[in-house]
């Protein structure tokens, strides 16, 4: 493993610890020499050259550690090069002062060229294995040729150098594995971070609420769908007498129910569902959380597709008869022969065939609805130039009152789609207001729910409301309380609302007025 190969930490660590070692060990020498210990081995030849070596190598250590340290161990090839020279030689010559091989220093170029085979790369650790190599067994010859050696020296040296050679192959070997170990496991530590991230944005993305509590009723992930449907029972969900807290112990206790209905405090009803993680240190509890409400919503207009292209066949079947029904009885109705009591029946006639074909018409309507085109708008702008078109079309004496904020609004709907869809719910709550009250009112109310991060329009009228038991069929096709309605107003408002990502249901507006609320998809924020 090179010092290319090498990560900065390691590298860094080893260039601390090699850095150390050379002070401690020139520290040691000198401590050795001064001492009983070394008597007769270290410097033993040449003493003064033994003393001066070894303080100028402290020295010099000393300097390259500071140096390192100033640095923050950041240093080349080039200065780890010279270092490790300066290593062979200040060993060669500490072996010339204590006579030779036999005084044991020698083991210390092989620590020497073991550490340069980790921090250098393999064909620099093998040139200053062999320069080792070669200056001992040039310094070994030297003392043959003078006569203070002998051939046993030469193999002495020849030994050490195989030896070092040896060393540093069998390092540059076991660096190369582990430094393939470590790239496999950067790579699988990167791909278990990357899925782990992956796995979070989708989490974070998911318009189904996700908790995970741990034992300690502590929330160890929740996701931005759970923080807005639960709302205010979130952040008391810490506290033993939260609902939230109850329903977790009471389904861990049991653990038979995995889903339940559960009210939150903003008067939505959620679902749990609940599943146990288990780990060593406790086992968590996995919640999803769903709105109810358009869990139903969501079932109900699979059930109403298909009864929707059953009528819309049906409807176009029963417009041709009727055509010729509502034709034939205007053409009697211009005989001089009736009586009035026969014109009165064919006035019925007329009238209740114009009721039907209101019906197929809007039946027809649905089964060939344009595809939306929804557009970015602030809705403070968009409703009052509604109400103004609406109460130019509608010169009756209508009071609408429009509660908007002073900062914008912002929603994404098809204009002309929303139109159709106010226009129907704001008929129907003038109508409602004056079967009540007897005057024609509709309180209209947008603004920006920042706590479940989209837009909001209430429709309030002063009527007595829906009655419970119908509470879940309004918005189904032909479901009508008013002899004179068709029953497929608040169906089709529904789905123009489905198809421009709207939530449209009924509920008791604060002030305790009957509302129809329509819920717009997510939104930035408000600027």
């Amino acid at each position: 493993m090179s010092s290319s190969q090498t990560s900065p930490l390691q590298h860094h660590e080893l260039l601390r610890i090699s850095a150390i070692y050379r002070v401690a060990i020139a520290l040691v020498l000198l401590g050795v020499f001064f001492s009983d210990i070394g008597e007769g081995s270290l410097g033993e030849h040449l003493p003064t050259l033994f003393v001066y070596t070894t303080a100028s190598y402290a020295l010099l250590n000393i300097t390259w550690l500071f140096f390192l340290r100033q640095k923050a161990y950041q240093t080349n090839n080039s200065q780890i090069g010279v270092v490790l020279g300066c290593d062979i030689l200040v060993f060669l010559l500490l072996i010339e002062a204590s006579g030779g091989l036999n005084s044991g220093l020698g083991y210390l170029l092989l620590i020497s060229c073991s550490i340069g085979a980790i921090l250098l790369d393999r064909r620099l650790s093998a040139f200053f294995a062999a320069i080792a190599s070669l200056g001992v067994i040039s310094l070994q010859l030297f003392h043959l040729l003078s006569g203070s050696g002998s051939s046993r020296d030469i193999v002495s040296a020849g030994g050490l150098g195989l030896l070092m050679f040896v060393t540093v192959s069998a390092i540059q070997y076991l660096s190369e594995r582990i430094h393939k170990a470590n790239l496999r496991a950067d790579q699988q530590s990167r791909q278990a971070a990357h899925l782990q991230r992956l796995a979070q944005q989708i989490i974070e993305r998911m318009n189904t609420g996700v908790l995970v509590m741990g034992p300690s009723n502590k929330p160890e992930l929740i996701n931005r769908a759970a923080t807005r449907l639960l709302g205010t029972q979130l952040a008391s969900g810490e506290t033993p007498n939260s609902e939230l807290h109850r329903q977790i112990q009471s389904w861990r206790q049991q653990d038979e129910n995995t889903s339940i209905l559960f009210q939150a405090g903003n008067n939505d009803e959620l679902q749990l569902n609940f599943a146990q993680l288990r780990h060593k240190s406790g086992n968590s509890t996995l919640i999803f959380v769903e709105d109810n409400r358009k869990l139903t919503e969501a079932a109900q207009k699979l059930k109403l597709a298909s009864l929707g292209h059953l009528t819309a066949s049906i409807a176009h079947e029963v417009r041709n008869p009727l055509s010729a029904i509502n034709h034939a009885a205007q053409l009697l109705s211009e005989s001089a022969l009736l009586k009035d009591e026969d014109r009165h029946l064919i006035e019925i006639i007329c009238r209740q065939s114009g009721r039907v074909n209101q019906i197929i018409e809007n039946v027809m309507q649905l089964s060939r609805r344009r595809a939306n085109s929804p557009e970015e708008h602030d809705l403070r702008n968009w409703l009052k130039q509604f109400l103004t078109d609406f109460n130019t079309a509608n010169p009756q004496n209508n009071r609408i009152e429009l509660d908007v904020p002073d900062r914008l609004i912002p929603a994404n709907f098809d204009s002309a789609q929303l139109s159709q869809v106010i226009t129907n719910l704001t008929d129907n709550a003038l109508r409602h207001s004056e079967m009540e009250t007897g005057q024609r009112y509709a309180a209209v109310h947008a603004y920006y729910n920042t706590e479940k991060g989209h837009s909001i329009l209430d429709i309030k009228d002063n009527g007595s409301g829906i009655p419970y038991e119908f509470k879940n069929q309004v918005f189904e096709p032909f479901f009508t309380t008013d002899k004179a309605g068709s029953g497929l107003g608040l169906y089709i408002a529904r789905e123009l609302c489905e198809a421009n990502r709207i939530s449209l249901y009924h509920c008791q507006s604060e002030d305790n007025k009957s509302c129809f609320r329509l819920e717009f998809a997510h939104s930035i924020g408000v600027t």
